[in-house]
């Protein structure tokens, strides 16, 4: 098999591990430790870790790559690209959205309900990753929807960061079962208006624990 289709493998697989939240701030990915995993040489799954790092998946550390380690700056910027992008991205899915999507976000709608009311973080934010994963899978336009995965990471620090709090919690579940009435009416306009409403309750969360960490670093 070429270079190549081991790079593109391995591109895809972790990019792919890093959307549905499977590597976390802790993880280093080590071109090394990974070409000896996968029995390949370490040229392909470099080359792999620098395509994500240039897609802003991960960053350049000394021990590897990691996930984006941002600033507050970083973190506000990265919300108002959602603003720009996500209510239209989420009015078009509404449009092309199909029976099976609906029944995942079903699931995961009542996965949220179920961590909530257990208050299950870990499930809570598995299930609000599903729900996002699925509604974006549900775009048609290819490029929208991979440049709203491009700061997936950066959308997912700003989760864990927030998530502790049980009232940004509550409004995070009530957001998602909005979103979630919009996809299943297809109603382009409601769905669009909703995820308005969504990422600015997000920007609002995540300011709310600026505002009381004293170290705002820890936010993001």
């Amino acid at each position: 098999m070429a270079k190549t289709s081991y790079r593109e493998q391995i591109y895809e697989d972790y990019r792919g591990r890093i959307q549905r939240g499977e590597i976390d701030q802790s993880t280093r990915l080590v071109d090394k430790n990974i070409a000896d995993q996968l029995g390949v040489s370490r040229m392909p799954v470099r080359e792999a870790l620098m395509q994500l790092a240039h897609e802003g998946y991960l960053e350049g550390t000394s021990r590897g790559f990691a996930l984006p380690n941002l600033s507050d700056r970083q973190v506000l910027e990265v919300f108002e690209l959602r603003r720009l992008l996500e209510p239209y991205a989420a009015g078009m899915a509404a449009q092309t959205i199909t029976d099976q999507s609906i029944s995942r976000l079903r699931d995961a709608v009542t996965d949220t309900m179920r961590a909530l009311e257990a208050d299950d973080v870990s499930l809570l934010f598995k299930a609000i990753e599903l729900f996002r994963n699925t509604w974006l899978g549900s775009v048609p336009n290819t490029e929208l929807k991979n440049t709203i995965h491009r700061y997936h990471a950066q959308v997912r620090t700003v989760r864990v960061a927030t998530m502790q709090d049980p009232e940004i919690r509550n409004v995070l579940v009530k957001g998602q079962f909005d979103l979630y009435e919009a996809f299943t009416r297809r109603d382009s306009m409601l769905a669009m208006n909703q995820m308005q409403v969504f990422v600015q309750h997000g920007k609002e969360s995540y300011l709310r624990c600026m505002s009381q960490v004293p170290d705002s670093t820890d936010c993001g």
